[in-house]
């Protein structure tokens, strides 16, 4: 899956490579999450900055099928601010849990230090939402307006202009997650971290909880592929469980990991410990 993209990556397509999500994330852990490491490492830059790097739309995952999964929404940054007065691009995933917010990860927004910002949006970010080819009209294109930032989680709930009413957001989980559970996620982001580019088509994978902390959940790749991992621009990603009804509730969001594709632990950000928050927050 994809983290955050940084300009310093900016490809032909107008838009900065990166790891799971921004620049900021690249600078921060290195990461854009983690694996924008190699990439700063090889420009120099890998003493800069140190938060949640950026991901990508998931590497060795599947086409998302037009109708599924349709709370996925995609972030796109532009003209992010840098300290020396320059301006890049870049993007992150999240996913619809009201009608009027996306939850992605908190260091999508950032100052030019990389510090993780809320209140009003930083640079002008557009969520899509309810669209799973982006050459495509359907689903909705709205602007951010506003966003708030979890304490002491990768976690920032970001404010659309308008509601989206026709599309179901997905539930949040209020209970712990268990090791051993499998759970899906779809993302943005690009396909691998070699010459990154951010997908048009929404992908998605499926991982295996591997341990809980208090603020993280590990996964590793699941299916189609052991190394199914997350990438570039793929920050902020869900994952959630596929219940037996046919609903998924939200589980974490994508936050950082290694470089993609990848056969090792990727760190998410819970959100059951931010449920009574995000009710507040959203209602």
């Amino acid at each position: 899956m994809a983290h955050l993209g940084t300009s310093v990556l900016r490809s032909s397509s107008g838009i900065d490579g990166g790891h799971r999500s921004c620049y900021f994330h690249a600078m921060m852990s290195l990461r854009g999450k983690p694996r924008m490491r190699w990439i700063l490492a090889a420009i120099g830059l890998a003493t800069m900055l140190a938060v949640p790097g950026v991901a990508n739309a998931i590497a060795n995952g599947t086409p998302v099928s037009d109708g599924q999964y349709q709370f996925s929404a995609k972030l796109t940054m532009t003209n992010i601010p840098r300290a020396d007065g320059t301006l890049y691009d870049s993007a992150c995933s999240g996913a619809l849990v009201a009608p009027q917010w996306i939850i992605t990860a908190g260091h999508c927004f950032h100052d030019v230090s990389g510090n993780r910002v809320g209140g009003p949006v930083p640079y002008a970010t557009t969520a899509t939402v309810g669209r799973t080819d982006l050459t495509a009209t359907n689903g909705y294109v709205v602007d951010v307006v506003e966003v708030r930032q979890a304490s002491r989680h990768d976690v920032a709930l970001a404010k659309l202009a308008t509601p989206i009413t026709d599309i179901a957001p997905i539930p949040v989980s209020s209970t712990s997650p268990r090791t051993g559970t499998i759970v899906r996620m779809t993302g943005w982001g690009a396909t691998s971290s070699v010459n990154p580019t951010p997908t048009t088509h929404l992908q998605t994978g499926q991982f295996k909880i591997t341990r809980v902390s208090g603020s993280s959940v590990m996964v590793v790749g699941y299916a189609p592929e052991a190394n199914t991992s997350a990438c570039q621009w793929d920050s902020g990603a869900p994952y959630f469980i596929e219940n037996p009804d046919g609903t998924q509730t939200l589980v974490s969001v994508e936050s950082d990991g290694p470089s993609c594709p990848h056969d090792k632990q990727e760190t998410t950000a819970r959100v059951d410990r931010l449920a009574d928050w995000i009710q507040q927050t959203t209602a």
